[in-house]
């Protein structure tokens, strides 16, 4: 699922930029420059949704970028991030008896392999 949110940078006296986001108290980051900064936002904001997502916690509605309200020192951005539902499901595969051989002798996890080809597949 997508979900975008406004972020405030605001540049540190040593040329780094913290990051805050209005809607998601204590969600905070800090990136090297403001470009560092932008990609760190959105991992951070991946990893805050991914977390409310996972403890079943309400997700607050984003603030649109005109509520936001901040001094000359600041700026404000939309920061965009997909979350990918991560809980697992069973089902049920077939393959070649010779290939459940090979699995069986060399220890190979199943869901592991398949659970690879599919997000290389998918990436």
């Amino acid at each position: 699922m997508e979900y975008v949110y406004p972020a405030i940078f605001y540049k540190n006296k040593d040329g780094s930029y913290s990051i805050t986001f209005p809607d998601l108290p204590g969600c905070i980051s800090e990136g090297k420059n403001l470009g560092n900064a932008l990609n760190i936002a959105q991992s951070a904001l991946k990893q805050w949704i991914g977390y409310l997502a996972d403890k079943k916690l309400e997700i607050p509605i984003a603030s649109s970028l005109e509520d936001i309200k901040i001094s000359n020192d600041k700026l404000v951005n939309l920061i965009c991030t997909n979350v990918k539902n991560a809980k697992a499901v069973k089902r049920t595969v077939s393959i070649p008896k010779w290939m459940d051989d090979k699995v069986a002798l060399t220890g190979l996890s199943l869901s592991k392999v398949l659970q690879d080809a599919l997000s290389e597949k998918f990436a």
